[in-house]
């Protein structure tokens, strides 16, 4: 398939309101191997600046795209893309672009996708002055995170944030403790000239200079090491395992968190591992698979005990709660598309509800670590208080730590270019309720 009209689909299905990541798999079967990188790249580049693209291209023409276009409409974001984003020449630019109209079957569309693009390159300073003053352009942001990120955090964090999101994000390794030491791992890599080095916060984790096809990674397959964020690699270490236990990963998918507690921890009694969506667990069954490590797995909503729980009380409890993924739009562009401010107060309620459920299966005692990749306060310290203030054996167990900032009722790690992802933890321990 011709590697711009697969771009233009995937970008007509993410505004039609699919994920990029569950589009990104076919679509990169059908386009060359050869240019599956710049598949990517355009696929990743023109979302993640498609907010200022989409001011341009109301600037550029005389009306909008009916829904049924929006093929035609992902091509000119992409031509514009390559125009002000990357190294490809502009005439190659246009001139491939145009040529992908046919592969789309819409020849109708190639005078009006060869006229916006070149009016584009003749207007481009005119365009980028009028703009200038608006957030959205000179941000690529919709105007409602801007507002909740500034309102949030003041300028000088919220700044940083959006600075971030706008870059590509780092990649970064866990060392399978059970199978060799991040140092050893290091030299490895060295070997092989794959520039790395230590990340800051956990003890297992190595930030690739240049991301690496996990093909060229030794011991990749056999379960030495896997690919997760250093963010995320936190939240075993704050379960605070220890032998014979039980624990609940709940919402676990894609399965990362799932595997890095029973690689920190390898005599626990049991690890049950559940996640609503069938097509997600394989993905969890596959990682485990790899690494050769044992869970129990259940296809359930989560917040549903009474049709997955046995009644046996687990000791730890990671709830890794839907959100927004406002953390992680780098790695996730496309929800700068699909997220609506409407949908925050819905997460928050469900993030709630998933709590007061969940509670009832922690053992007295017992610790329950509530994260998500979230960095609004509305999915996360305020989830936390409201649920301290109707759950009368719940307890706020301080993470005292280096990373993130503190707030009221856990700790908030904001994106960082060439860095950590934005994520939340707080963690509750379970009282008598005497």
């Amino acid at each position: 398939m011709n590697t711009r009209a697969a771009v233009a689909e995937v970008i007509a299905q993410v505004l039609r309101g699919k994920s990029l990541s569950a589009l990104l798999p076919e679509y990169a079967s059908k386009v060359a191997e050869k240019d599956i990188g710049l598949f990517k790249e355009l696929c990743f580049g023109t979302l993640r600046w498609y907010p200022a693209i989409e001011l341009l291209l109301q600037e550029l023409m005389q009306k909008p795209m009916r829904e049924k276009e929006y093929e035609v409409q992902g091509l000119l974001a992409c031509g514009l893309y390559q125009l002000m984003y990357t190294r490809v020449a502009d005439h190659a630019a246009i001139n491939e672009t145009v040529a992908a109209v046919t592969k789309l079957k819409r020849p109708w569309a190639k005078a009006l996708v060869n006229a916006v693009l070149r009016n584009f390159q003749r207007q481009r300073a005119e365009l980028e002055a009028k703009l200038a003053k608006n957030p959205v352009f000179v941000r690529a942001h919709p105007q409602w995170l801007l507002d909740s990120l500034f309102s949030c955090w003041g300028s000088e964090i919220a700044i940083d944030i959006i600075a971030a999101n706008n870059q590509q994000a780092p990649m970064a390794l866990r060392v399978n403790a059970l199978k060799g030491s991040r140092d050893d791992y290091l030299q490895q890599l060295n070997a092989t000239n794959i520039a790395a080095q230590a990340t800051q916060f956990s003890e297992q984790g190595i930030l690739l200079q240049a991301a690496t096809d996990v093909s060229e990674l030794q011991g990749f397959s056999d379960g030495s090491v896997s690919v997760q964020d250093e963010a995320a690699q936190l939240a075993a270490t704050l379960l605070e395992l220890k032998p014979n236990q039980r624990v609940l990963d709940a919402c676990c998918a894609p399965g990362g968190k799932t595997c890095h507690i029973l690689e920190t921890q390898a005599n626990l009694s049991k690890v049950v591992a559940v996640e609503l969506e069938g097509r997600r667990m394989q993905r969890v069954e596959e990682n485990l698979q790899r690494l050769g490590l044992n869970a129990e797995l259940v296809v359930a909503d989560a917040s549903a005990t009474e049709s997955w729980w046995g009644g046996d009380s687990f000791q730890r409890i990671l709830l890794d709660a839907p959100c927004s993924a406002s953390g992680v739009i780098r790695r996730h562009p496309d929800i700068k598309l699909l997220r609506k401010p409407t949908d925050i107060g819905k997460l928050a309620e469900l993030q709630l509800h998933l709590l007061r459920s969940l509670w009832q299966t922690l053992e007295e005692n017992g610790i329950l670590l509530y994260a998500t990749c979230s960095v609004l306060p509305l999915e996360n310290d305020q989830v936390i208080e409201k649920f301290l203030a109707e759950a009368p054996d719940a307890d706020l167990y301080s993470i005292e730590a280096q990373w993130g900032m503190k707030t009221d009722f856990g700790r908030q790690l904001f994106p960082t270019i060439n860095g950590n992802d934005g994520f939340y933890y707080s963690r509750l321990r379970k009282t008598s309720q005497t």
